[in-house]
């Protein structure tokens, strides 16, 4: 067993004690011998590298790495009974069974159906995991059989995952993320600096704060694992709800889009239209839509939200609009697109800074009412952090408050 493909009889065994103080009451709790509990603990105690427990005549005590193990793989087990409950509801209407699904599930299983996700077919999701693809195919064709559901689906570009499996999928891996945060938080109270932090960001964060904080955060704590990932919203939002990414940064939503989400706002941000130094419409003033349209725009991909302020500039239904309109989401390409030519965008005043410094954008001299957006963080309703990425979030909030003075 590992922490990576984890034995989850095993960690039931961690609990079982941990409530009970006991070895022989756990064992009656969760079916096993008492030998079988003990040497259970002792494996997940060698993985760790800690004392989970503190034997004594009086019974069994969690110690403090215990505690905090304890602590993640309760939550886990949260994930899992979530992961069951649908599939339980739909499994008990064609079987009639009311069993605690999430207590059969094994690691393999979820691994496997992981893996099938990500992959979409057997043989490259067993090449992916290091096993067979029979004996992959069999952990799979036994979960789903267990679910007393469909699972999946043959597709011509593979195998699909049903929209049951999909949502056991999201549970299933923030269920596994819990133990990564176990290991990290009981590395740090063995004396470990570092940790690991996977951060999805959108482009202004990139420009300055990010940097900023991921500088102060590496001198501090050089041993931190740290990923910054990049790509359009939906895609990232994707990857924070399935424990991929920890935290989002970048402009807000509103709405929240879905409501396993929570949103917290670092500052505000104003908005411009930008073009070269040297645009012909710099100069003028008493600027209107009509002006505006005249000139080409590189404009953000639809859903981001300066894309839906430009809309507001221009309804499809007034007439008043641009006849060149280059959609992407690099704002590189906008950057350079607008110093070698007339285009125009709309963009976060923030964002330009740099090249209003060099002297190769500005902002044409026109305002814009109540374009303000809010910038912050997205992260999972319920997420717990550990103290390394407490700790890159208090430097953001921090490095927010004098946001004026980053550029």
């Amino acid at each position: 067993m590992s922490l990576q493909n984890p034995n989850l009889k095993h960690l039931r065994a961690c609990l079982a004690v941990a409530r009970r103080q006991s070895i022989s009451a756990a064992a009656e709790d969760v079916y096993m011998s008492q030998p079988a509990v003990t040497q259970a603990v002792a494996k997940v105690e060698r993985l760790l590298g800690v004392e989970l427990f503190d034997r004594r005549p009086e019974g069994v005590f969690v110690t403090e790495p215990g505690k905090i193990f304890v602590r993640r793989v309760e939550r886990l087990q949260g994930y899992l009974v979530q992961a069951t409950a649908e599939i339980m509801r739909i499994g008990r209407r064609n079987r009639g069974h009311q069993v605690k699904l999430y207590q059969l599930v094994t690691g393999v299983q979820l691994r496997a159906l992981i893996a099938i996700s990500e992959a979409g077919s057997f043989s490259l999701a067993a090449r992916n995991v290091g096993v067979s693809q029979p004996s992959l195919h069999r952990a799979a064709r036994e979960l789903e059989q267990l679910c007393a559901v469909p699972l999946f689906e043959k597709a011509s570009t593979g195998i699909l995952l049903t929209k049951q499996a999909e949502t056991f999928v999201m549970f299933a891996k923030l269920a596994l993320v819990e133990l990564g945060q176990a290991e990290d938080e009981i590395a740090s109270w063995k004396g470990g600096r570092g940790g690991r932090i996977v951060i999805g960001s959108m482009p202004l964060a990139r420009s300055a704060i990010l940097p900023n904080a991921i500088n102060a955060l590496m001198e501090e704590f050089p041993d931190t694992r740290l990923r910054v990932v990049d790509g359009p919203y939906p895609d990232l939002l994707f990857g924070l709800r399935h424990g991929d990414i920890d935290l989002l940064i970048g402009a807000l939503r509103d709405p929240v889009p879905v409501d396993d989400v929570v949103q917290h706002k670092l500052f505000d941000d104003p908005l411009a239209i930008v073009g070269r130094v040297h645009h012909p419409l710099v100069k003028h003033r008493n600027l209107k839509p009509v002006d505006l349209a005249a000139y080409g725009w590189a404009v953000p991909l639809r859903g981001a939200p300066t894309r839906d302020y430009f809309e507001t500039m221009f309804p499809v239904d007034r007439g008043v609009r641009p006849q060149s309109i280059v959609e992407t989401g690099s704002l590189i390409l906008i950057r350079r697109m607008l110093s070698t030519s007339d285009k125009l965008t709309i963009i976060s005043r923030h964002q330009i800074k740099q090249e209003e410094k060099y002297g190769e954008l500005t902002m044409l001299p026109i305002d814009l009412p109540d374009t303000e957006r809010p910038i912050g963080l997205t992260v999972r309703k319920g997420w717990s952090p550990t103290s390394i990425q407490q700790n890159l979030i208090e430097r953001l909030e921090e490095i927010s408050k004098n946001i004026a003075t980053l550029w």
